[in-house]
């Protein structure tokens, strides 16, 4: 942990540094070549306050940005064709800002001098930034392949499969980054693997145990492709650990084209879902929920009172109702909702309801064919608890039932749940733990399918079943 600050600290110190040359050498080359030009004498390079305040602010602004695409994030697996795509990236967007925000005020000559500081700064900006941030991972691309730094790996699995993967990574003479810790068996007799020298940590169902008590941050699995229930009932055990799970493919893996290559030097491996989405996107949807909630909760503010008195008037009980769901990483929290059942809806425990559950209110039933009952879950957007897309989240007690039938539930606690998902415009409430699984589908889809435009779809399909009253 010590040395992944160092390292995320080199990257911290190579950003605000070379930020903050650019913006000087930027600085100067506007008073040396951009001002004469525009007064036609010669302007004195004085280091006014304005530059200093700008010294201080515009690194800043740069680092937020490399913070959004996940600039700083892990810092040991960084390519050098990753650094070159995120820096021209970053470099444009933040000139654009930084032309409009401060620069297109400026006194030039004509307006084609605009364009000559535009290129300038970014010029400089890239420049500078990709030289240092490409020095410090090729050092640590260098240092991976000498195998001076690793990745604690286990083997699940110790068939032949296992022994020939980790021959070929073992004999390769530039390292992927693999340090095998040892392997879990799969089934008594995969047990070739201990012949290497390689420990046996345990059963693949210990997973968890191994993986805490050796520090485990990839796991690659040696089943046969075909084996699918194996497959799934292992990537099932690693779901929530952090760890990256790998799979040794088959020619038939390959031909579908399933096998993405990362690495000249490493074995052809498919990585299971590496990244739901990149960091830029995850940044912006929690900026987008942010800024719509602020807004819905202001400009609904009027509608959402109406509606508290409704709620009020026609059923005796709270206005909200409030209950535990568990949210991103199985973590708890209180939803709230316009309460639509009566008060003691639940006194004989966790029920669904269905569409013609006589617990439901009469204003309550309208409320949600119209979905206007999940708006106060507004709130539980700006507090991080939802966001405006996601799967929906459940309570416990159910959470325990679904799993029995489908263990594969817990890859919903990637992200954080939603006011609205895949499955519920598809299906509505579901009134059954059947019904549940049918629409787990749906929302596993969501999340291998992950992106900003897939939100607006949903958005857009949710806003229609409001105002059609369509809801279930």
């Amino acid at each position: 942990m010590k040395d992944r600050r160092s390292q995320v600290a080199k990257y911290l110190v190579a950003d605000l540094l070379g930020t903050a040359l650019a913006w000087t050498v930027f600085y100067w080359f506007r008073k040396v070549y951009l001002e004469p030009i525009k007064y036609g004498y010669k302007v004195p390079v004085t280091f006014d306050g304005n530059f200093w305040v700008a010294l201080v602010l515009v690194p800043l602004f740069w680092m937020g940005l490399y913070l959004s695409i996940g600039g700083y994030s892990d810092v040991y697996r960084r390519f050098r064709i990753k650094e070159l795509g995120q820096c021209l990236l970053i470099s444009f967007i933040g000139t654009v800002v930084i032309f409009f925000a401060l620069l297109l005020d400026d006194e030039v000559a004509n307006y084609r001098y605009y364009y000559r500081s535009f290129v300038a700064l970014f010029l400089l900006h890239f420049g500078i930034t990709f030289t240092l941030r490409f020095l410090i991972t090729s050092r640590t691309v260098r240092k991976v392949h000498d195998r001076e730094i690793g990745f604690n790996t286990v083997l699940v699995g110790g068939n032949e499969r296992a022994v020939a993967i980790h021959q070929e990574i073992e004999g390769m003479p530039k390292s992927p980054g693999n340090r095998f810790v040892g392997f879990v068996s799969v089934n008594g007799g995969d047990q070739q693997l201990g012949t290497s020298g390689l420990p046996r940590l345990g059963k693949w169902h210990e997973l968890r145990q191994v993986i805490g008590s050796h520090q485990v941050e990839e796991a690659i699995i040696a089943v046969e492709s075909s084996e699918h229930a194996h497959i799934s009932r292992i990537i099932n055990e690693l779901e929530g650990t952090q760890v990256r799970i790998k799979i040794i493919p088959d020619m038939y893996d390959i031909m579908a084209g399933s096998v993405k290559m990362t690495s000249i030097f490493g074995a052809p491996l498919i990585e299971v879902n590496p990244q739901i989405m990149p960091a830029w996107q995850f940044a912006l949807k929690r900026l987008i929920d942010i800024l719509f909630s602020g807004v819905a909760l202001l400009l609904l503010l009027p509608f959402l009172v109406i509606i508290g008195i409704l709620v009020k008037t026609t059923s005796p009980g709270p206005v909200f109702f409030r209950q535990e769901r568990i949210g991103r990483f199985g973590k708890p929290f209180r939803i709230i909702k316009f309460r639509s059942m009566q008060v003691e809806a639940e006194k004989h425990g966790p029920q669904l309801s269905s569409s013609t559950d006589p617990r439901i209110t009469s204003i309550g039933r309208f409320l949600r064919r119209t979905r206007l009952d999940e708006l106060p879950q507004f709130w539980n957007v700006l507090k991080g608890d939802m966001s405006l897309v996601g799967p929906r989240p459940e309570r416990q007690f159910f959470i325990d039932r679904i799993t029995e039938v489908a263990p594969h539930y817990r890859h919903l606690h990637k992200v954080r749940p939603g006011i609205t998902s895949w499955g519920q415009v598809k299906f509505g409430y579901a009134e059954n733990v059947d019904q549940m699984v049918r629409r787990l589908k749906y929302d596993i889809l969501y999340i291998e399918n992950m992106s900003l435009a897939v939100d607006l779809k949903i958005l857009a399909y949710t806003v229609i079943i409001m105002l059609k009253g369509d809801g279930k």
